[in-house]
């Protein structure tokens, strides 16, 4: 089977209060990293999953109504910081990226669409329309920033094609293979964002989706704050999921990847505003 290498990034970092992203924390603010990931194909070449933040959400947040999203989650990011900037350093030029899977459409998470000329959008179907016709203070409110998105988003834009998921996805029903090859695989897991999406990769040929999860990596993006949380079941502070899409469905899809990670425990954890986990998780 394809195999793929997972290289977990960040693109500056949002600033928070602890005690909203995890029940009992203190009420102190913390800096959460804006993570996205590059994906090594061997043939499709380097993909990205997010991109982070980019110097035009900087731009926007000085404005009206922008600067709103700022007051809520201020955002630090310098020039070094940035996809371009972590990509040139691996020696991948924007050009290089032929195909992006956005996990949602959050300003964290898609700031950097514009430097990607080239790239392909994979999307769940869900994922924009509720989105597209938000401007202003009804857009930021969902932390969505319509003018991050490069004027032929969507003629750009390809829709996941979800299939009945075989056993060893379970409790997901359906699963998109994103590139036909087993390498990558795309799990609906909407509610913080609608049509949200996480990734299940491949990382070692001999990786069994069956087994134990180990040579697989998840990339949960914000389906929780903290690989511990999303392991363990942690919450967040009830204020903050008034934030949410829909705070029920979050739930669930959340109660879902608990519970495959559950029977792959072996599995490495990727979640956008914590640390990754190292390769072999013990």
């Amino acid at each position: 089977m394809t195999a793929v290498r997972v290289v977990p990034l960040s693109a500056g970092e949002c600033l928070n209060v602890a005690a909203l992203t995890e029940r009992g924390a203190a009420w102190r603010v913390r800096a959460y990293p804006a993570g996205f990931a590059l994906l090594l194909h061997p043939t499709h070449g380097p993909v990205l999953f997010d991109t982070g933040y980019s110097p035009r959400v900087r731009t926007l947040m000085r404005r009206w109504p922008g600067m709103l999203y700022g007051l809520i989650t201020p955002v630090r990011l310098k020039a070094h910081q940035t996809a371009l900037a972590r990509l040139a350093r691996l020696g991948i030029l924007a050009s290089d990226v032929k195909h992006l899977i956005v996990s949602h459409l959050h300003a964290d998470h898609v700031g950097a669409l514009r430097e990607f000329p080239a790239a392909t959008f994979h999307l769940d179907a869900g994922a924009y329309p509720p989105l597209r016709g938000l401007k202003g203070v009804r857009a930021v409110r969902r932390a969505f920033l319509p003018e991050l998105l490069p004027p032929d988003f969507e003629a750009r834009s390809r829709e996941l094609e979800y299939r009945a998921a075989p056993p060893e996805f379970a409790p997901f029903g359906h699963v998109a293979d994103v590139f036909g090859d087993g390498s990558v695989y795309a799990l609906p897991v909407p509610g913080h964002a609608p049509g949200m999406i996480a990734l299940i990769v491949r990382t070692h040929e001999t990786a069994a989706l069956d087994g134990d999860g180990a040579g697989l990596t998840l990339l949960a993006s914000d389906a929780a704050w903290s690989v511990r949380a999303l392991r363990e079941g942690g919450e967040v502070h009830p204020l903050a999921r008034v934030a949410f899409w829909d705070a029920a469905q979050e739930q669930r899809s959340r109660d879902a990847l608990k519970r495959w990670l559950a029977a792959h425990p072996q599995a490495r954890v990727i979640v956008s505003h914590d640390v990754p986990e190292t390769e072999h998780h013990a």
